[in-house]
């Protein structure tokens, strides 16, 4: 079920499904609520899902407002207070632990527990080129098309590719009725980017799960292992044959291993 909720001035695209704990699911770059489907459907019978479209993607506005990774983790902190929910676990991906990280430390008292898939704390050198190579290829590429083809080379893995996965994502996402525009593709991007939270990160009292595939070209392990290294108590495990978005590709395992995480976490 999808609802617009008001949150800070903008009606921000809400999905709701299941009962039990509730747990808040944030996308990242360019992602609707729609990314985390695998997770609606197959965990919906033990948990309350949340997923949402952030600013400037799927049904959510992106006005002339700055974004920013605070912004963004208002915008979750708001979406929790609009529907009552006094705290979430809250499970991120890319950009999106990004701004999990952001909420965990601007409002610790929403988060229950923290699940970080893909993430990072400062750019290196070789992300930040990544990052600028997806801004140039955003205006530059012929089309729509040419853009998702050369983009998803860096998102999943080769067996993706393979086997037609792909190629079926691609033709979905250009038959969306909500496609994110270029420009708020750049803008999403820039809000990701040039942050530095490893300083930081100590203060996150909540459980976390630092998750990296083995085969991630752009946040490579080595980035999560950072993370969870600065974070008090959280674990890390590295998801072997897996690249940027384990929880689309392998969404069974993926979800069997946050649901022990969360059962865990509730004791």
């Amino acid at each position: 079920m999808g609802e617009l909720v008001d949150v800070n001035g903008t009606e921000i695209w809400v999905e709701s499904r299941g009962e039990g704990p509730t747990v808040l699911l944030i996308a990242g770059l360019g992602d609707p609520a729609e990314a985390w489907q695998a997770q609606m459907d197959g965990l919906s019978g033990r948990y309350r899902l949340i997923a949402y479209d952030n600013r400037g993607t799927g049904r959510t506005p992106l006005r002339d407002e700055q974004l920013s990774l605070a912004v963004m983790a208002d915008d979750a902190m708001g979406i929790l207070k609009a529907l009552d929910v006094e705290n979430a676990h809250v499970a991120s991906f890319s950009g999106g632990s990004m701004v999990a990280q952001e909420l965990a430390l601007r409002h610790p008292e929403f988060v229950r527990s923290l699940v970080l898939v893909s993430t990072w704390a400062r750019e290196d050198t070789y992300l930040a080129s990544v990052i600028r190579f997806w801004r140039w290829l955003a205006t530059e590429a012929p089309d729509a098309q040419a853009m998702l083809e050369a983009f998803l080379l860096w998102i999943y893995t080769p067996r993706a590719h393979n086997d037609g996965t792909v190629e079926r994502i691609i033709h979905e996402m250009l038959q969306s009725p909500h496609p994110q525009s270029p420009e708020d593709f750049q803008r999403q991007l820039e809000a990701f980017t040039g942050n530095d939270t490893l300083e930081r990160l100590s203060r996150i009292a909540a459980p976390t799960l630092v998750l990296a595939g083995d085969l991630d070209i752009v946040t490579p392990p080595r980035f999560g292992r950072v993370v969870a290294e600065e974070i008090p108590g959280a674990a890390f495990e590295v998801l072997k044959g897996e690249a940027h978005r384990p929880f689309q590709e392998s969404p069974e395992a993926f979800n069997a291993r946050v649901d022990a995480f969360w059962q865990a976490t509730d004791g």
